[in-house]
Order: structure tokens, then C-alpha cells, then sequence
């Protein structure tokens, strides 16, 4: 099976190696700009920075996962969305939150634990449940549609006067704001392009197969948004955007994603095994637990959250090659 969008990706190897670089330094200058927008925007719209990054920014990081999986649908091949879900989610979990632990410990709001990260365990246990009997038809992707709108709806409803105001700090103007996640928001689509294309192509040209790239490099490369944005959030403090984009991004790959995905075309799962749903439930988990230590994810745990994945993308790679 052929991977889509491979437009950005050239014949010349060290030509693929350069636009590889180029693609990761385009992505972590548009999560600085994406991140320096949204805080704005939180700030000047009295809006939570957990709500921002629960919906604007979630969205926003979450459109490569949504443009590989629809064109998927439209070209007939519905299962590589699946794929790249589960594998965007994991990395999410594990080596998202796990890298923006360690670059500083990650405050974790009583609202967080007790509604957003249970809903997002939800989302994943109910696709795990759908997985089951192989395919994901139009009755399952109308379900997954319904959660959606009602996540968006509980989010939404409690946004406004969940701010803390800085008096000292003037906020930045609303135009300057949009305009600052518009431009990051086309630099982390238009990077995560440029290094999905040419990833994939070095995986093809090592021999690599498809299976594995669509469970590594190109769920990777598609949360290339989600871990810059949440390890610039991270350092500079903003814990909300930080863990809220993870949980807006796990809640909308699944939700929104394989719900339109699916109602356009139903998905027969293939190359997804029980165990990587399983770790997605798992990440899920561990991130969870975690959350109630003091509700802040230290270093430590952010170190064990980073060797869980690097052990399971080594397992899957060790037995897929």
C-alpha cells in the first residue's frame, strides 16, 4: 500500500535528509507562534488556557492526523486512519507528555483529572471496543461523532471565568493573537507535510514496511504539532496548553477523525493488532495515575512515560522488520 501525500518527498536521498530537517525546524517555529497566539487568546477572552488547548489548539495541531485520514477514506485505503490514530494517541500519552515533563514538571487542574482525562480514556476504550469485530461502520462512526459534539459542548459550556487575569501584563490584541495561530497553524501543517513525505520515503528506500511507518514515522511525524506545542507550553509555563492540547488532540483524532472518517467510508481494520490498542488504553492510564501525584507530572514520571514508548516502538519494530 502506497502512503499518501508523498508531494514534499524528492528522489535524491540527501535532498530527503535536508527537507527532513526543514520540515522539524518549520514545525517548532509554528508551535512557538501557535503558542504565543493562544495564550493571547486565552488571555483577552477571560478563556482557560486548558480550554484553549482543549479545543483551538487540539484542532489545530490535530489537522495532519485529519488530513492523512481523510484523503485515506477518499482514495479507498480507510485503514491507514486507524492506524494513524492509534499511533498518533500513543505518542501523544506517552512521549508527548513525557518529553514536556522533562522539560519541566506539568501542573495538572482538578478539573483535568476529574473530567478531561477520564473522557479521553472513554474515547479510547470505546474505539478499542469497536476494534473488535474488525471495522468501524457508519453506526460506530456516528457514535464516535455524537461523544464528539458532547466533549465539545462540557468544554465549552464551563470556559468562560476560568481565567486568572495578570493585572501587570498587558494582553495582546485580538488580531495580533489570530494572526500569530493562523501562521502557526499552516507552519505546523506545512512542516509536518514535508516530514512525513520525506520520512516515509527514507523508511521505503531502507525497506521498511508499511505497517510500521504508519504506527511510527507518519503517527510521529503527524504529532510533530502536538509535541512541539506542548514542549514550548511547557517551558514557558504554560501547563494548561501543554496537557490540555494532548487530551483535546487524543479526544479529537478519535472522535472527530475516524467519526467523519467513517461515516465517508467504513474502515476495515488491518496491520492493527490488540496490543497497539491496548497501549493506547494503557498510555491513557498511566497518564492518569500520574496526574493524581500531587496533581503535577514530575520529571520521574515524565522519564518513565518516555521508556514506555521508546520500549513499545522498539518491540514494533523488532517484530515488524
Amino acid at each position: 500500500m502506497d502512503l499518501l501525500l508523498f508531494s514534499f518527498a524528492p528522489q535524491m536521498v540527501w535532498l530527503q535528509l535536508v527537507l527532513l530537517v526543514v520540515g522539524i525546524a518549520i514545525v517548532l517555529w509554528g508551535a512557538d507562534k501557535l503558542t504565543d497566539g493562544a495564550v493571547g487568546l486565552a488571555e483577552r477572552m477571560g478563556i482557560s488556557q486548558l480550554v484553549i488547548g482543549l479545543t483551538i489548539v487540539a484542532m489545530g495541531t490535530s489537522m495532519p492526523e485529519f488530513c492523512v485520514s481523510l484523503i485515506s477514506a477518499l482514495k479507498g485505503t480507510p485503514d491507514l486512519a486507524v492506524g494513524n490514530v492509534v499511533g498518533s494517541n500513543i505518542f501523544n500519552a506517552l512521549l508527548i507528555v513525557g518529553c514536556a515533563a522533562l522539560v519541566a514538571p506539568i501542573t495538572i487542574l482538578h478539573v483535568t483529572v476529574k473530567k478531561d482525562i477520564p473522557f479521553a480514556l472513554v474515547a479510547s476504550v470505546v474505539l478499542l471496543i469497536m476494534c473488535m469485530d474488525g471495522n468501524i461502520g457508519r453506526l460506530d462512526a456516528a457514535i464516535l461523532a455524537v461523544f464528539f459534539i458532547l466533549f465539545m459542548y462540557f468544554t465549552l459550556k464551563g470556559a468562560k471565568g476560568e481565567a486568572s487575569p495578570d493585572e501587570e501584563k498587558t494582553p495582546m490584541s485580538p488580531l495580533k493573537a489570530s494572526a500569530l495561530v493562523l501562521v502557526g497553524l499552516v507552519c505546523l501543517i506545512l512542516g509536518s507535510s514535508v516530514f512525513v513525505d520525506n520520512a516515509s520515503a527514507l523508511a521505503h528506500t531502507l525497506g521498511v514496511s508499511d505497517a510500521v511507518i504508519g504506527l511510527t514515522i507518519v503517527a510521529g511525524g503527524t504529532s510533530l504539532p502536538e509535541l512541539a506545542t506542548s514542549v514550548v507550553a511547557a517551558r514557558r509555563g504554560n501547563s494548561g496548553i501543554a496537557i490540555g492540547n494532548v487530551l483535546g488532540s487524543n479526544v479529537f483524532n478519535i472522535l472527530f477523525i475516524l467519526g467523519l472518517t467513517g461515516l465517508i467510508s467504513p474502515m476495515t481494520i488491518q496491520g492493527i493488532t490488540s496490543l497497539d490498542l491496548s497501549m493506547m488504553v494503557v498510555s491513557m492510564i498511566m497518564l492518569w495515575l500520574f496526574s493524581f501525584t500531587k496533581y503535577t507530572i514530575q520529571r520521574w514520571e515524565g522519564a518513565v512515560l518516555t521508556a514506555v514508548f521508546l520500549g513499545y516502538i522498539s518491540y514494533l519494530v523488532y517484530n515488524a522488520v
